[in-house]
Formats: C-alpha cells, sequence, structure tokens
C-alpha cells in the first residue's frame, strides 16, 4: 500500500503557503499526482434578507466566491508549475452548507487529504467544515497540518493514539506506509478500562499486527492526570519529542451535518506535530 493520489483544498492563498509545501513534499516523497482543488465558498444563508434582496446578494456572493476561487487557482498553478512531479488543479463553488457534498465527491478517491489545522489567527468557518467533509463525507484519511511546520522533516516516532475503536484501528491501517518509514511507533493508551477485551495486555494486538508489517512498536500506558484526554496526548507528544500523531477521528451528527466531536476539534486546535487522523 502506498499514497499514489495526494489532495489538498485551497480557500486563501495568503493562508495556503505551508499547506502546499507540504503537500508537494507528500507528493514528491511517495512519487504521487497532487490534486488541489481551489474552493471559493458562498457564505450567504437564504432566507436573512429582507423580502427581495435575497437574490441580488445571492448573485454578488457567488461571483465574489467565483473570483475568489480563480484568484486562489492562478496562484496555485504559479506555485505548482516550477515543481518536477505531476499535479492538477481545479477550482469550484460551493455553498458554505454544501461543502460536504462538493469535497465527498472530489476527495473520496484520494488516498491522503493533506490540510492545514482549522484553528488559528486568519482561520474561517470553512476551515473546519472542509476538515469535516474529508473525514466524514469522502471517508479519505486526513493529515492536519499546524501553521509553525513549514516542511515535513522525517517521520522517526509516531504516537498512535490507541482506544481500541474502530476509527482509531481504521486510522492505524490508513498509516500504514508512514508507519513503516517510522524507527519508532508509539501505541499510547490512556487509562485502559480493567475489563475491556485488552485488560491483560493493553495494546498487545495492535503491537502485534505492526509487528508483522516490520513495524518497531512500543507501548505506553498514561493516566488522565489532564482534564482532556488531548492534554495527555499533546503533553506525551512533547516529552517524547514525536514527530506525528495517528489517531481515529470521532464526530456526531447535528441537522444531518457531520460535526467534529470535542476531544477531535481539541485535539486539532492544540496540535503541535501533524496529525493524521482518519474517521
Amino acid at each position: 500500500m502506498s499514497y499514489k493520489s495526494i489532495f489538498t483544498i485551497v480557500t486563501d492563498s495568503a493562508l495556503a503557503a505551508s499547506q502546499i509545501d507540504i503537500a508537494v513534499a507528500v507528493a514528491r516523497r511517495e512519487d504521487a499526482h497532487l490534486e488541489v482543488l481551489c474552493l471559493g465558498v458562498d457564505r450567504t444563508q437564504t432566507g436573512y434578507y429582507y423580502a427581495g434582496a435575497t437574490a441580488f446578494i445571492h448573485q454578488e456572493t457567488i461571483e465574489r466566491a467565483e473570483e475568489e476561487a480563480k484568484t486562489a487557482e492562478a496562484w496555485v498553478r504559479e506555485r505548482l508549475e516550477p515543481e518536477d512531479l505531476r499535479w492538477s488543479a481545479e477550482s469550484a463553488v460551493a455553498q458554505l452548507g454544501a461543502i460536504g457534498s462538493l469535497i465527498g465527491a472530489r476527495a473520496r478517491f484520494a488516498d491522503l487529504v493533506v490540510l492545514a489545522k482549522p484553528y488559528g489567527e486568519g482561520r474561517t468557518q470553512d476551515a473546519e467544515s472542509i476538515i469535516e467533509a474529508a473525514l466524514f463525507d469522502s471517508q479519505a484519511p486526513v493529515m492536519v497540518i499546524p501553521d509553525h511546520v513549514k516542511e515535513l522533516g522525517a517521520m522517526r516516532r509516531i504516537v498512535v493514539a490507541w482506544n481500541q475503536s474502530t476509527e482509531a484501528l481504521t486510522a492505524v491501517r490508513a498509516a500504514l506506509p508512514i508507519l513503516r518509514a517510522a524507527d519508532l511507533v508509539d501505541i499510547t493508551i490512556i487509562d485502559p478500562p480493567s475489563h475491556g477485551p485488552e485488560r491483560s495486555d493493553p495494546g498487545g494486538q495492535l503491537s502485534q499486527m505492526l509487528a508483522r508489517h516490520g513495524i518497531k512498536a512500543e507501548v505506553s500506558v498514561l493516566a488522565r492526570t489532564m482534564p482532556r484526554v488531548s492534554d495527555v496526548i499533546n503533553r506525551h507528544v512533547r516529552e517524547s519529542n514525536a514527530d506525528m500523531v495517528v489517531m481515529g477521528a470521532y464526530g456526531h451528527s447535528r441537522f444531518r451535518e457531520a460535526i467534529l466531536g470535542g476531544a477531535t476539534r481539541h485535539m486539532l486546535e492544540m496540535a503541535e506535530v501533524p496529525v493524521f487522523m482518519s474517521h
């Protein structure tokens, strides 16, 4: 298994420089095709304007979104033209509420989606909606890059946040090409249940699975000494000098729209290293 189709989404070229740099690095490392979707977002919500104004405002915002998409595409093409890799770029427009269906259709055939962290200075609601769409609508694994990460170094030590869930195992399977290249995979378990299926050997079966793939793994069992599990994971990442976190992505349905669960959201808010997630 390898990543041969890398997908990323640009809405604002001013915020996308490091994201594109990382996507290019991943595509080159994997000898993959890089596909870039330049997205213009119409942020209007039908029904919030006085009678007769909706159509006018809708047309104006659609035109603005189309211009933003074309501007982003022009920037992407100029940025990627000198690169010695296979790439493609196209533009599209979607209303905020329809981002899920658009990205779900475009990203579902990608092996890996690379996106910037959706929280921080200059970020809008679009960024979180795009992450949610990639995770929940396309079912593709997503690598989320913190703003301060400007280049992708060697992933020597990787923390796997393991809680025995289907989502966590799905993330591990999707991350196998990256895990194989690591020097060590740290299977991190926080307060394992005393009556669970792994009560006598927390992380043992996962460690065995990874070993059969030629991956060196060790198990770290940590106490939940902080209010949030994500805080414990991030502290462990710092203390162990890890290069990446692999974890399942969790959410819940609200009005038929995928919403990041609290633990997933907080992990992305506080992430100091790239986070590889899958649902």
